[in-house]
């Protein structure tokens, strides 16, 4: 058995956010270049805790530096608190579950990491 498990929950942990500047609950988030979703407000010591893997239900835009659908199964990017699928400006955030149309907004399921 390994010895070097920090955290037997290391799916979710208490963390200070990068982006955005005070995350809600519910909110996409990046620690870094790592993407998670917020499962509490940000709190009086600056941590969240934050969500790293599995699916969430996301407002995701279709649109890269122009509109562009989205498809399920695109690789999907955090763009200044958007997602979509910008791999020029945005980090990448997790992969579309389901379609969204060029131009639209649409809370849609998306994997969360890698």
């Amino acid at each position: 058995m390994a010895t070097n498990i920090l955290f037997e929950q290391g799916d979710q942990l208490d963390v200070v956010c990068s982006a955005p500047a005070t995350p809600e609950s519910g909110q996409p988030v990046l620690v870094g270049q790592l993407p998670g979703v917020a499962l509490t407000d940000e709190r009086a010591d600056g941590k969240t805790t934050v969500k790293f893997n599995g699916v969430a239900e996301l407002d995701v835009k279709g649109e890269t530096t122009t509109n562009a659908a989205v498809s399920a199964g695109d690789i999907l990017y955090y763009d200044s608190g958007v997602i979509n699928r910008d791999s020029t400006n945005g980090v990448r955030f997790g992969y579309a579950l389901a379609p969204v149309n060029s131009g639209a907004t649409n809370k849609i399921p998306v994997k969360i990491g890698y």
